[in-house]
């Protein structure tokens, strides 16, 4: 199974919540959503049951992904699909890992998705996204992430004061130029799990062109190693209410 998390931001406070998992097998031909426990501080912000998810505690399942994600997807009928996919450096269409990818995010409402990281038994973890806040940065930083390569190796560093999410993890050039943050999915679980941030990398995957929107401009993929004992995004947020 792969799993994917859905977040809400709630309109007045921009907070955010995990209120959905999405499972999916391996062959993609089942596909299960379930609220999670994080919707129990969401509804205190205005959070209500989701269209064709109108019940907390159900288990929904289909042998089809749910429209509510599946449109968060580029449709497969588009001429320009296959740039579409080769920009999120992938070669075939998977509907999941698109997501994973790009969070299904859209302009109309204050959804976004996640994948779970998942640790291996050595206690190394992968996981892809595009690089976050770069319309936010200076001018020099914005040329200088415009000349990254595929294969550059990116420094990571915490950020304890950041005005948005107080903390957060930035990501520079190995000439020191800040370009960046990763979701910030990452950085609840990861920022107490973290013991030595020598054993986390950040690597340049794939540069989009001009003609692709900044938020899916810089392809990364961010791995490491977590204690044996730790186990992400395993707190009570995001286990399931049903």
């Amino acid at each position: 199974m792969t799993t994917l998390f859905l977040a809400w931001q709630a309109p007045v406070s921009r907070n955010w919540f995990p209120v959905g998992r999405l499972d999916a097998d391996a062959g993609r031909e089942r596909f299960n959503f379930r609220y999670t426990q994080g919707v129990i501080a969401a509804k205190e912000h205005g959070f209500h049951p989701l269209p064709g998810f109108p019940d907390f505690n159900d288990d929904y399942c289909s042998p089809v992904l749910f429209p509510m994600f599946r449109n968060r997807i580029l449709a497969s009928r588009r001429k320009d699909y296959q740039e579409y996919l080769h920009s999120l450096d992938l070669d075939r269409d998977d509907p999941i890992e698109i997501l994973a990818i790009t969070g299904g995010t859209r302009q109309t409402d204050s959804f976004e998705m996640f994948p779970k990281i998942e640790k291996q038994m050595d206690g190394s973890f992968m996981c892809r996204f595009f690089l976050h806040g770069l319309r936010y940065m200076s001018e020099s930083a914005r040329q200088r992430a415009e000349h990254l390569q595929a294969g550059e190796s990116l420094g990571v560093s915490i950020e304890l004061t950041n005005p948005a999410t107080g903390v957060a993890i930035q990501l520079t050039t190995r000439d020191y130029e800040f370009v960046g943050w990763t979701p910030r999915y990452l950085v609840s679980d990861l920022i107490h799990t973290i013991v030595d941030v020598s054993r986390i990398r950040a690597q340049v995957v794939r540069m989009n062109g001009a003609e692709v929107p900044p938020n899916r401009r810089v392809l990364i993929e961010f791995a490491g190693h977590l204690p044996l004992d730790a186990q992400p995004m395993s707190g009570q947020e995001f286990q399931v209410l049903a």
